[in-house]
């Protein structure tokens, strides 16, 4: 039944009163065939969604392929200094060349490559078939080896630190030392190798030499072994017939007791040792960088919990260490967004902190003078380039212009000390760039969800256009009546808080009906994630497809605002900016009563899942069905780095924040998929959830995934996925594969 206040909101509108969506088996039928077509459909009705800048000479000049429809295209030139545009090669006779080689017609509006390499007018390019180099001035072809396609990299393992035996000389040659069963070995002038200890181990052994620049000292990290837990992967089907396989590896966990690293320091001529006073009780293994006047090392130490980091120098001659930077709030260091940039030439640190409530730049001297380049209520986003000789640095932010959305990208210069700041791109819209090598032009691509992309060459110095280049073709889409999702804000739990978002409607919207609400959420602290540029086709609108309001939503507890803004999340991770979330889906049904919010589904995939998996648990009044991938369900059983970096050292607060420890809290209707070989948030978070919730005497669902790692589910996942909203939300039975013809109602 539709509550007054929906009805009353219907009638303002001079509407009738709605009445809940509710498909027939022929109409979801229809929906699954249009979600499953309506991203190609789209792309291919819109041209020039992206430019690829592909610098030439130096940066004199670049060349990219400008798209149109049809998959027709050209590839052209431009000279960096005028704009000035041309063709970067002669497409008819490439076209006539490839003909004769294959004996087949070539069009030379679409021949059958996307990309080249140009080195001495010389092209390079592959097909399907075959590669060819081209003489750019006979058009001359010769057939060469296929460039080798990247190889998917192996999964992730833990670095074991492993010592290295190669001889390490120094810097007179008057030293040789290496790593041999544990210790260190050390030749010396007198041609005899002896030992420099013998208290290495194998659970407290070296594992990396350095000497200074004087050769006086060598410095070496002494690894000290801590629990080296393994996780467990079993694959029941292997694709080769035989019984099921096991994979083991290293993984670090919170709570475990880790790796720690000491820096000894030693002097070779008299066998003496210097220890750092503080250890490294957390990260990998440090890399020291000799300074400037080569008689000190710098190094970064995060301590264990992520509350503080710092950037220490070394004195060699003494094991003595001073801090250049300390930062240490009163939450964590965000070491997914930390900047730290050496300066070759000066010695100095360019580096960033959020110490004023922002995340800023600052420069460290290098003797413990700290002072800030960026200031104001807004976030540097990353660091392009640092020009050492100008003493002037390229850098994204976000927030600077109040009257525009506060996570739209652009790019600035400015000097070291804090002066001269100039925009870069300054037209409205989020914006990435392709600086050219020398870093005096760069190429400016913006959009948002709503306005296509615009390409433009810019000067890097002033921010002024040297010239147009492009803009995205979406005529045909816009006639096709595709629609871009819709942006809104409204207030957060504070009350003065703008939260952002973005919501689709089904192509065939009917405003007298109303629908069911899926909110598709990632929560990670690492980043945001409410999309902010042009995309022809997305997958949340073929969610929406099926019968659904879709919304995406950044509340507090993710990253790109105010640390205040950002440290909701700190040892809080079950939070997920549940608060602001609801708050915001509430204020967009005011403005559209087409939204039934009690019927509201939730999904996501890894924190996502986590996050998914939550909202059943800690706020069933308004989530009532949920779809968790590959979920973290219990910080515990996550890689260490991710978790401890929100949620700090061990505590109680992991238990109060945990799925499973809260399984039998469970209200509405539950999914959970988890891929078997799952590589980075181990399967056996899943499982533990589904145990809990069968201890609970709970009634949920589980798909596995065989073969698969991290995963969202895959293909089939994702037919799980959305049969599991259209059940629960819909009300009807989807399609079902085994049958040829779904069943009539």
């Amino acid at each position: 039944m539709l509550s007054l206040v929906t009805s009353l909101l219907f009638l303002a509108k001079g509407l009738p009163e709605a009445r809940p969506y509710h498909p027939s088996t022929a109409e979801v039928a229809a929906a699954y065939a249009r979600a499953d077509t309506i991203s190609l459909d789209s792309r291919a009705k819109a041209a020039m969604l992206t430019l690829n800048a592909n610098w030439l000479d130096g940066g004199k000049a670049f060349w990219y392929r400008k798209d149109e429809l049809g998959g027709k295209g050209e590839f052209i030139k431009v000279e960096v200094g005028t704009g000035a545009k041309s063709p970067l090669f002669d497409a008819n006779r490439l076209a006539a060349a490839l003909a004769k080689a294959t004996g087949k017609p070539v069009d030379s509006t679409k021949l059958p490559f996307r990309t080249v390499r140009y080195v001495n007018g010389v092209l390079r390019f592959d097909t399907d078939v075959t590669g060819y180099e081209v003489d750019a001035s006979t058009y001359e072809l010769k057939r060469v080896d296929r460039a080798p396609r990247p190889q998917r990299e192996a999964p992730w393992s833990q670095d074991l630190w492993a010592a290295s035996g190669d001889g390490v000389p120094s810097p007179d040659k008057k030293w040789t030392a290496h790593i041999a069963g544990r210790n260190i070995l050390v030749k010396g002038p007198e041609a005899a190798q002896v030992p420099l200890t013998t208290d290495g181990t194998e659970k407290s052994y070296y594992a990396r030499l350095q000497w200074s620049a004087d050769s006086k000292r060598l410095i070496a990290i002494k690894v000290h072994v801590g629990d080296r837990n393994k996780v467990y992967l079993i694959q029941n089907s292997p694709p080769t017939w035989g019984p099921a396989k096991l994979r083991t590896r290293i993984y670090d966990r919170p709570g475990d007791t880790v790796d720690t690293f000491d820096i000894v320091t030693f002097d070779p001529a008299t066998k003496t040792a210097y220890t750092a006073a503080e250890p490294l009780d957390y990260g990998e293994l440090p890399l020291l960088r000799p300074t400037k006047d080569g008689t000190h090392f710098t190094y970064e130490k995060m301590d264990r919990g992520y509350g503080r980091w710092r950037i220490l120098s070394l004195d060699p001659m003494t094991g003595k260490t001073t801090a250049i930077v300390d930062d240490h709030p009163a939450t964590f260091v965000d070491s997914t967004a930390l900047i730290h940039q050496d300066m070759e030439k000066s010695g100095e640190i360019i580096y960033s902190s959020e110490r004023d409530g922002w995340h800023h730049l600052y420069l460290a001297d290098g003797n413990g003078a700290n002072t800030q380049i960026t200031k104001g209520q807004w976030v540097v986003r990353g660091v392009t380039k640092v020009d050492e000789d100008k003493r002037q640095i390229v850098f994204s932010a976000s927030g600077m212009d109040s009257a525009e959305d506060p996570y739209f990208v652009h790019f600035y210069r400015i000097d070291f000390d804090g002066s001269h700041l100039v925009p870069l791109t300054p037209a409205k819209g989020n914006h990435t760039v392709q600086l050219s090598p020398d870093g005096q032009e760069l190429v400016d691509t913006y959009s948002t969800v709503l306005d296509p992309p615009v390409y433009e060459l810019r000067n890097a110095t002033t921010g002024a256009i040297i010239s147009p280049l492009e803009r995205a073709n979406v005529a045909e889409l816009m006639k096709s009546g595709w629609k871009p999702p819709t942006p809104f804000v409204a207030k957060g739990r504070d009350g003065k808080t703008d939260i952002y978002g973005i919501y689709y409607k089904p192509s065939h919207f009917n405003p007298a009906k109303q629908y069911p609400v899926v909110e598709d959420i990632y929560a990670g602290p690492q980043d945001s994630f409410v999309r902010k540029s042009f995309s022809a086709s997305d997958y949340d609108q073929s969610i929406a497809e099926l019968g659904f309001i879709v919304v995406k939503i950044d509340g507090m507890g993710t990253r790109n605002r105010s640390k205040a803004f950002h440290d909701v999340c700190y040892k809080n991770l079950a939070d997920a900016g549940f608060p602001d979330r609801i708050l915001w889906m509430k204020a967009l049904a005011r403005k559209e009563p087409a939204m039934d919010l009690d019927r509201v589904g939730i999904f996501g995939t890894s924190a996502g899942g986590q996050n998914a998996g939550g909202a059943v648990l800690f706020h069933p009044e308004f989530y009532k069905v949920a779809v968790a991938s590959c979920g973290c369900h219990d910080n515990r059983l996550d890689k260490i780095w991710w978790n401890e970096q929100w949620m700090g050292v061990m505590g109680p607060h992991y238990a109060a924040c945990s799925n499973i420890e809260n399984a039998s809290k469970l209200k509405g209707d539950l999914l959970l998929m988890v891929g078997e070989l799952d590589t980075n948030v181990p399967p056996e978070s899943t499982y533990r959830y589904a145990a809990a919730l069968q201890a609970a005497g709970k009634e949920f669902s589980l798909v596995i995934i065989p073969n698969s790692d991290h995963t969202a589910g895959g293909p089939y996942g994702e037919r799980k996925r959305r049969d599991f909203f259209v059940r629960h939300l819909l009300g009807v039975e989807p399609p079902n594969p085994n049958r040829e013809v779904p069943p009539k109602r």
